[in-house]
């Protein structure tokens, strides 16, 4: 006879990912996957798509592992339109207030914490909506990192081109293959820190300097903090772009890394608002 510790669903594994699908058809495949791992888990799911919520539903309860969830609440469903709005600019801070408002509830309600499946790609059509929510993705980041709220963002690869996937992907812990070099993101730790993952290099262009200026790390007096502990490699040119960071917004970048390079680089160049700290 199972005991009541065998018979509790195990702990939810947090998870951002950014995730490109092509036809709308193959984001529901990708969305019912992540959020039945999400209700084993026993989180309450979010799905967020284009349509209204009786045809959303409808995707969902085709697949028989939700109809126990829709019966005890923990599957919901929503519009796209009514969750973001689309055709305006997310506001960052106010999104990311909704999500921890669900988040909360879900917990109150006995829940493990918040899974979200949505599409986005409605929401980056434009330069200003693109920013915007490049911007609230590294913010709802920091969020997740802390609290028990996870999120799949679905990208439509036939409609968006691969430098606008690349910017979302890029703030994203993890994302399908080859849509980021890097990965610039939310850390556990409290106040101005990022994380740091993959390689900097000649191949990253604008897509870096861009990252950092949309992380918004800037903090009143007190230095930034990132940890690339998982960082294989930095070029000089991505460290002449820390540095600019550092100049324009008057304030230091500690950049905390297993690699040797980037103190070499810096005693040779000379670049001031960064430090480096050997992280073992």
């Amino acid at each position: 006879m199972p005991t009541q510790r065998d018979s509790e669903p195990p702990s939810p594994v947090r998870s951002h990912v950014c995730r490109g699908f092509r036809r709308r058809a193959g984001f529901a495949v990708h969305a019912r996957e992540y959020l039945a791992d999400g209700l084993a888990a026993g989180e309450r799911v979010l799905y967020v798509a284009p349509g209204d919520e009786a045809s959303l539903t409808a995707r969902l309860r085709a697949d028989g592992r939700f109809d126990e969830g829709f019966r005890r609440g923990a599957v919901r469903v929503s519009s796209v339109d009514s969750t973001y709005t689309t055709g305006t600019v997310v506001d960052p801070a106010g999104q990311v207030g909704r999500y921890a408002t669900a988040t909360a509830e879900a917990l109150a309600a006995g829940f493990a914490g918040l899974r979200v499946a949505a599409d986005a790609t409605s929401l980056v059509r434009t330069p200003a909506q693109l920013d915007a929510f490049a911007r609230y993705e590294h913010l709802v980041d920091r969020f997740m990192a802390a609290n028990p709220m996870s999120a799949m963002c679905g990208y439509d690869l036939d409609e968006l081109s691969d430098e606008v996937v690349a910017q979302l992907a890029c703030m994203h812990p993890a994302a399908h293959e080859g849509a980021t070099p890097f990965h610039l993101h939310g850390h556990a730790r409290a106040g101005n820190v990022a994380a740091l993952a993959g390689e900097l290099d000649t191949a990253v262009g604008r897509l870096w300097p861009l990252a950092l200026e949309r992380a918004d790390l800037r903090s009143a007096g007190e230095p930034v903090a990132i940890d690339a502990a998982g960082l294989a490699f930095i070029d000089h040119r991505s460290l002449f772009d820390v540095a600019d960071y550092a100049e324009r917004h008057d304030t230091t970048v500690v950049l905390r890394t297993r690699l040797t390079t980037p103190g070499r680089l810096l005693e040779l160049f000379g670049l001031p608002g960064v430090r480096v700290e050997r992280v073992s």
